[in-house]
């Protein structure tokens, strides 16, 4: 077998197979198909064998193919981990680095950050994800995720980022309205804006008082999957919304929203999740120390409450 391939021609044919396109591999490369053709050519014969089922419409990978589409990922994944431990005296990062959080998390805080991890780290490539559900990091090819609340997966590690609480809150128009409630249950008597965040169970409120952890199924006419809305139903005297501290500090601090029965909160602990232990890669230790650093202190923050 002539053993005369290169990295190159992996990542073409890797990137054919999982599209079983030349052309859409030639698009997603940034190069001519015929030049996927060739390098696809070179491997095959390098190889020895057939990797493709060609037809006048697509191309299928052979039986051959799927065994070298496994060794193939093998080596590229084997040379990213060397260029990630190779010693670089200026630690430029280099890659592509995938990040996914919630909507409004992304959107105000980790969009910026990452906008000054790529200006310090030009050669990364960064993809940041917002989704209202939990992500698999593993199917989805995801680096980190920041999340609040528990990790219970147990093939992930979780970095903590900070303290941080859900607190309910309601406008002073509704609460000279409708007058404040004195006690948990009575939340069943008022409106309560819906909000489900990525992992919660809807309508069921589970908060930490003064005779530990309760909870209270509520009910509203008014809900969302965005914190953007239920916050400004709550502004315009809606109803009580439950929301983290960090979504709502600008509004409390200027009295557009106060806190209703301030004794009662709950736990909403800011992790950035990985599927690694980071010291298997020093691009991942850094991003992750970036985002974290970022997060806790400087124009970017969190301003959170713990309790």
């Amino acid at each position: 077998m002539n053993k005369d391939w290169n990295l190159l021609d992996l990542q073409v044919f890797c990137c054919a197979a999982k599209r079983s396109s030349f052309v859409a591999a030639a698009t997603e490369l940034g190069i001519s198909p015929a030049y996927v053709t060739k390098r696809i050519a070179n491997l095959e014969k390098a190889l020895g064998v057939s990797l493709f089922n060609r037809t006048t419409r697509r191309v299928q990978i052979s039986e051959a193919g799927e065994a070298a589409y496994t060794w193939a990922s093998r080596v590229l994944e084997t040379a990213e981990e060397w260029t990630d431990l190779a010693p670089s005296p200026i630690k430029e990062l280099t890659g592509t680095l995938r990040i996914s959080t919630s909507l409004r998390l992304g959107r105000n805080h980790l969009s910026p950050i990452l906008d000054l991890l790529k200006q310090a780290h030009p050669k990364l490539d960064i993809w940041l994800e917002l989704v209202d559900r939990r992500v698999d990091l593993l199917a989805e090819g995801i680096d980190i995720d920041v999340r609040m609340g528990e990790v219970n997966e147990p093939h992930l590690i979780a970095h903590p980022v900070m303290k941080n609480i859900r607190m309910l809150v309601a406008s002073p128009e509704y609460i000279k309205k409708h007058r404040a409630p004195k006690t948990l249950q009575e939340l069943t008597q008022h409106e309560c804006l819906l909000y489900r965040e990525r992992h919660q169970t809807f309508g069921t409120w589970r908060l930490h008082g003064p005779r530990g952890a309760e909870s209270v199924r509520v009910s509203g006419t008014m809900g969302s999957n965005h914190s953007d809305i239920v916050r400004n139903w709550a502004m315009d005297g809606k109803g009580i919304v439950l929301l983290a501290s960090w979504d709502i500090h600008t509004q409390v601090t200027s009295g557009d929203l106060v806190r209703v029965l301030p004794d009662y909160y709950e736990p909403a602990d800011m992790y950035a999740t990985t599927a690694a232990r980071i010291h298997q890669s020093p691009k991942l230790q850094l991003c992750l120390k970036f985002l974290i650093n970022h997060l806790r202190q400087g124009p970017h923050a969190l301003q959170v409450e713990t309790q």
